[in-house]
């Protein structure tokens, strides 16, 4: 593994994490931002513009395409393909396998078949968002345009055609909510699939954190503080280069 010598974001103290890790195999791009603390590791592709947070592992021959924003904190597991339009917020998990689309009517060519489409966004391209302390495991599809929310877990195998809620387990092919998770993973309740929660308040008897429910939204009461941390994007660090 290089050390790429990253100097830390203004909330993190000079000593708080090493230098980002790059296994000699990854193929780092131009103008890609590393945190301090990551560790890339082998045969990993990332394409130019992207931006990866401090802490984060991006496992062996896993590809990130340009443009890509990806939180503080994260894993990314063994051979997950992230297409561009793709956001990532922080502490969250993508198992190995997983695929994210981002195009809503595919094509390679034009009509006529004269030409071969360009790859780059146009305005069939959707984004994808998945918010902070989602989990998404093996071998899961994502859907494009759609929202996979906070703390929510998708099960493995999982074909995820339309968002799913915050704190909401989601499994199937295709994926439809079947369970309330906890913010420490737990499941709290579960449900037949096409049915609503039933609940007002949940306790989690592993962490003893409160939830409830109302107007179709569950809601974590209590949230504890959070340190800041600096925006996403903000190139605070140099390049790792190539």
């Amino acid at each position: 593994m290089q050390d790429v010598d990253t100097p830390p974001p203004a909330s993190l103290a000079p000593s708080a994490a090493p230098p980002a890790r790059v296994h000699p195999t990854a193929l780092i791009e131009p103008r890609v931002v590393l945190g301090r603390g990551t560790s890339v590791w082998d045969n990993v592709h990332i394409r130019h513009d992207t931006t990866v947070g401090d802490e984060c592992i991006i496992g062996e021959k896993t590809y990130i395409a340009y443009g890509v924003k990806i939180g503080h904190r994260c894993k990314i597991n063994s051979m997950v393909y992230v297409c561009t339009s793709v956001t990532i917020e922080d502490g969250v998990m993508i198992s190995a396998g997983t695929i994210f689309t981002n195009d809503k009517f595919p094509r390679a060519a034009t009509p006529d078949l004269r030409h071969l489409k360009p790859s780059e966004p146009d305005d069939q391209t959707q984004e994808t968002l998945v918010r902070e302390g989602a989990t998404i495991g093996a071998g899961c599809t994502i859907g494009s345009g759609l929202t996979i929310g906070r703390w929510a877990m998708v099960g493995m195998g999982a074909l995820v055609t339309k968002s799913v809620p915050d704190y909401t387990l989601a499994i199937g092919h295709p994926a439809v909510p079947v369970g309330v998770v906890c913010r420490c993973g737990q499941l709290l309740l579960r449900y037949a699939p096409g049915e609503s929660p039933a609940f007002e308040q949940l306790s989690c008897e592993a962490c003893e954190r409160l939830y409830e429910f109302e107007a179709g939204v569950v809601t974590e009461l209590d949230l504890p503080d959070v340190p800041a941390v600096p925006p996403l994007g903000v190139p605070k660090r140099k390049s790792a280069g190539t």
